[in-house]
């Protein structure tokens, strides 16, 4: 019986005449010239508007508590107590609620 052979390095690269044919976003100019022009409006559109921004950043700092709550903590994920999945059994956990 013969060993099998492992396909060499150009056999892998030419599995089937595959070729994506997609060289990346950045291989473009089109692309490049895209992300330019942009770049260039982006810049404009945060100067001209710069004052209505600003106003708008406490709000987006309060915004980003219950953001945050949601997406970093898990949520209240019902406040159940019990479970069968807990990590730790201590009562000073910081995942399980307080209860009095």
């Amino acid at each position: 019986m013969m060993a099998k052979q492992s396909p060499t390095m150009e056999q892998k690269m030419q599995h089937d005449g595959q070729d994506s044919g997609r060289a990346g976003f950045f291989a473009s100019r089109g692309n490049i010239v895209l992300l330019g022009f942009l770049a260039i409006a982006g810049y404009f559109l945060v100067t001209e508007h710069w004052a209505h921004i600003v106003s708008f950043l406490p709000w987006l700092l309060l915004l980003s508590c219950p953001l945050m709550h949601v997406f970093m903590h898990g949520g209240h994920r019902g406040h159940s107590g019990g479970g069968g999945d807990d990590k730790g059994s201590s009562a000073g956990s910081q995942n399980e609620p307080h209860q009095r």
